[in-house]
């Protein structure tokens, strides 16, 4: 029996929504991952689930990606990325979803999960060796707001804790973002179209806003990114992915922006739409990590 790369995916759905990881809970309990605590605040442990290639050793320098869970940095679960580690894994990638604090958990603002974040992608590469990873092909994904603490891992100059090994760099190589918040303070021009997003986080965001605010902080070295958008989102205007892409081209940065026409938040997530858009958007990230080198091409075909 043949199977195309398309057709292989859309097993891989089927065995997923079959099986009881579907079901989301916190705290989580994930199967098929090594789950480590990369960082302990106060009584609070926060874990990073790792998925391994088939066949993956120590002795490895596979490339890795570390996805982080969206929710308003109110609430949210990492099982949201779980199935994009699964399939990564079956293409040779190390893949994690991390934990982090959240208001509605741990009552922090947003500058705590921007240091969480840090200090996962920190933790990775601190650990390359042992988990038999690249530690200079380390990527940092993300949806909504969890697609602003994998930007921010790589654009915001603050928030690393003091008490870690800064020697050791919490800046992704590439970055995988789906319906990311990019800006979250007012800019210097009369676009209006963040606004809300602003004004609904307002008592979360921190003393001043642009520290907190990706967009702010573009400049010549960001990683190769993607970034995944829905055209109705009006939780996340696709004006304000427009006006980031077109601000990181200016600095001559890779920026890819693949639009989704009438979709609106979150539209990429496992179980949307009979999994379309879901397949969609995985099949576009794959193509993106094969033109980093961080993926080898598929095979046309798989045997079975």
């Amino acid at each position: 029996m043949r199977l195309s790369c398309f057709s292989l995916l859309f097993l891989a759905v089927w065995m997923f929504s079959n099986s009881t990881m579907a079901q989301k809970h916190y705290p989580p309990q994930i199967d098929c991952s090594k789950v480590v605590t990369y960082k302990q605040v106060d009584d609070v442990e926060l874990g990073l689930w790792i998925f391994n290639p088939p066949g993956h050793k120590p002795a490895d320098k596979s490339p890795a990606i570390v996805f982080f869970f969206g929710g308003g940095w109110m609430n949210g679960n990492p099982e949201q990325f779980v199935p994009h580690c699964k399939h990564l894994a079956s293409r040779g990638m190390v893949a994690a979803v991390a934990d982090y604090r959240v208001f509605s958990r741990h009552r922090v603002m947003i500058p705590a999960c921007v240091s969480d974040a840090k200090s996962a992608i920190r933790w990775m590469r601190k650990n390359a060796a042992g988990l038999g990873i690249d530690p200079n092909r380390i990527a940092a994904g993300g949806g909504s707001a969890g697609g602003h603490l994998a930007a921010s891992t790589a654009l915001l100059p603050k928030f690393d804790e003091p008490e870690e090994n800064l020697q050791v760099s919490s800046e992704p190589n590439a970055l995988v973002l789906f319906n990311p918040a990019l800006i979250l303070a007012p800019l210097d021009s009369d676009n209006t179209s963040h606004d809300d997003l602003q004004e609904k986080i307002s008592n979360r965001i921190g003393p001043v806003p642009s520290d907190v605010s990706p967009y702010h902080h573009v400049n010549k070295e960001v990683p190769p990114t993607i970034v995944f958008h829905g055209t109705n989102d009006t939780t996340v205007p696709f004006e304000t992915i427009k006006l980031f892409s077109e601000k990181m081209k200016k600095s001559d940065n890779q920026c890819t922006v693949v639009a989704y026409k009438n979709q609106g938040h979150g539209f990429f997530n496992f179980g949307r739409d009979k999994n379309g858009p879901y397949i969609a958007t995985v099949n576009e990230m794959d193509q993106f990590l094969v033109s980093i080198g961080y993926l080898n091409a598929p095979p046309e075909s798989y045997t079975f």
